[in-house]
């Protein structure tokens, strides 16, 4: 990857006014450790690091080499024995000259090493400078440099291989090849009109329409990832809903392995929502226990039923637990689910969970409940959502069976089936992108400007078979090529910049 252009936004933001300062901050988290990195980075880092410096010169040393010396106070006294860690300029992460110190973990040495290097001539480090000094310097990209943010907060095992594949540039690569065949297309168009007063066509606008229809699937299908990927990033939203006393906090403390909710035969125990995580099978679950849904006098129990539907309304995955114990049987509880999803502005993935297989009822009440939800009874067809149908043809609805929605026999109290629960609990949470794909969109920044890039690529294909001159076009491509540009900086706002790394954390 090569520097950035000195006319490049990057070197004019106003993160980057004093680019050519040496910096120096603590690059591990706050806290007291056995050992504390302190980071110098920067054009005098050498210099400044041997002023400091009681051992052999850093500045004669190998780059990619250690070394143990001591760091000396102002006062000529030993401040702390030290490893110094030699980055030679265009060899280091920022691409600047680097020493990394690793000294012993008091708070006190870790910030009084700092200020001595500030004495010598170092600035503090802001927010996210070093890593923004490699996007400046050529070292990564900025789609690389939020992989670094989102491998540095990657809770689970998914996370972490969504951004490690970030870091290492294939989503980088596979948009600098889209960007370009959008650069090539525009290069065609553009030299039509050249030469349009001698009636030659450069462009086969056919062909150009056949390219710009395979740029517009390649671009929807990354932008399709987001949710799956946002999810499998963050955290997957899992709501335990249903009736009271149907189990539902006895399940969340089975899937946190934690006692976490309260468990009471008394309906109306749980009166708010209860959220912990749990790693699956790799991936994060954000587990939420909601009020047992009913009518209510009790005003502090409405509350809580009104934060569960709220709840569900943003859930990935709903797991309705129906009791095959309740009175009133079954087919009321499958109605209650019905009309739920019938409520909401989208269908979340749903299982629904016949709890107490321990009391002998579970596993005859889900199949009888197959046989109901399969018949013709207009209650228990699903009509999708509104804001789910977009991509329907004009006029048509869709509308799913209830007999369609996978359906588990559970025992919250003994764990029977929960083997079964989790394993589909982790095909949901994969649909719509493979946690090991080479390619998922997991930044809403990025999402963005896919959309954008896509919305401006299909002008171009409604336009290509006109006869609107080819200037006019080649502005539109020249717009997709432009968004999807931000998302690697190719094309970089200053102010995008500072909103990006103001969410770094100092000495990254």
């Amino acid at each position: 990857m090569e520097p950035l252009n000195p006319s490049s936004p990057l070197l004019s933001s106003p993160m980057t006014d004093a680019a050519a300062s040496t910096i120096a901050a603590i690059s591990t988290p706050a806290g007291v450790g056995g050992i504390a990195v302190v980071r110098l980075s920067g054009p005098d880092a050498l210099r400044i690091a041997d002023s400091v410096w009681h051992g052999r010169r850093l500045s004669e040393v190998a780059s990619h080499t250690a070394h143990l010396g001591e760091i000396i106070d102002s006062d000529g006294s030993m401040l702390d024995q030290a490893v110094a860690t030699v980055f030679a300029a265009g060899r280091s992460f920022t691409g600047e000259a680097t020493v990394e110190f690793s000294v012993h973990g008091s708070k006190w040495i870790q910030n009084r090493v700092v200020s001595r290097l500030i004495e010598a001539g170092a600035s503090p480090a802001k927010a996210g400078e070093f890593t923004l000094r490699a996007v400046r310097n050529g070292r990564i990209d900025l789609a690389q440099a939020e992989g670094i943010a989102d491998m540095i907060a990657a809770s689970s095992k998914a996370a972490q291989r969504l951004a490690a594949t970030q870091m290492k540039g294939t989503f980088s690569r596979h948009l600098d090849s889209l960007r370009q065949q959008m650069v090539d297309m525009a290069s065609l168009l553009e030299l039509e009109l050249d030469f349009s007063e001698e009636d030659v066509e450069f462009a086969d606008r056919s062909h150009l329409a056949s390219l710009c229809d395979t740029a517009i699937a390649q671009i929807d299908s990354l932008a399709a990832t987001f949710k799956a990927g946002k999810a499998l990033k963050e955290g997957v939203a899992t709501v335990i809903a249903g009736r009271p006393n149907a189990g539902k906090s006895t399940l969340l403390n089975l899937l946190l392995g934690d006692d976490k909710a309260i468990v009471s035969d008394i309906p109306g125990t749980t009166r708010d929502v209860i959220e912990d995580t749990a790693e699956i099978n790799g991936i994060l679950f954000r587990f939420i226990d909601t009020a047992g849904l009913r009518d209510t006098s009790d005003s502090i129990e409405q509350i809580g039923v009104d934060r569960a539907r709220r709840q569900i309304s943003a859930a990935d995955i709903l797991l309705w637990v129906i009791d095959p114990t309740d009175p009133e049987g079954v087919t009321p509880q499958l109605v209650e689910f019905a009309d739920t999803l019938r409520s909401l502005p989208h269908l979340p993935h749903s299982l629904l969970l016949f709890n107490k297989s321990d009391l002998g009822a579970a596993a005859s009440s889900e199949s009888e409940s197959a046989k109901t939800a399969s018949s013709d009874g207009e209650n228990l067809s699903i009509a999708v959502p509104e804001s789910a149908q977009t991509k329907l043809p004009k006029g048509e609805s869709l509308s799913i069976d209830l007999s369609a929605i996978p359906r588990i026999s559970i025992s919250a109290a003994d764990g029977s089936g929960i083997d079964r629960l989790t394993a589909q609990l982790t095909t949901l949470a994969e649909e719509g992108c493979d946690p090991a794909a080479d390619i998922i969109v997991t930044n809403l920044r990025h999402y963005e400007a896919l959309r954008l890039t896509s919305d401006a690529l299909h002008r171009v294909a409604d336009l290509l078979p006109t006869d609107l001159p080819s200037d006019l076009i080649a502005q539109d491509l020249r717009e997709a090529t432009h968004y999807l540009g931000t998302i690697t900086g190719a094309i970089t706002p200053a102010d995008l910049l500072q909103t990006i790394f103001s969410r770094f954390c100092i000495g990254k």
